[in-house]
């Protein structure tokens, strides 16, 4: 247990930040799911669309410290690709 008056402070900022962090990671993981299911179901341009809203919401996770640059770009890229193969 914290001892210090700033320590326990620290506590609880941490469990609010742990709280915004998630909600946003939580937040992240609909966007890409509404994308994935856009693309299961093989319609292109709700695909598309779907994919236009879920990459802001993507970057914004980098710019806010929880999702590492690298990751961010892998997802988008990923579903990227996934979406151009839809019509061929």
């Amino acid at each position: 247990m914290a001892n210090h008056k700033s320590a326990k402070k620290r506590i609880l900022r941490n469990a609010s930040r742990y709280e915004i962090n998630h909600a946003r990671i939580g937040r992240i993981r609909t966007f890409v799911k509404k994308v994935e299911a856009a693309i299961a179901s093989g319609d292109k341009d709700a695909a598309k669309a779907a994919f236009q809203a879920a990459m802001p919401e993507v970057q914004r996770g980098v710019t806010k410290g929880v999702l590492h640059q690298n990751t961010a770009s892998r997802k988008i890229s990923r579903l990227s690709a996934r979406i151009k193969a839809i019509g061929a």
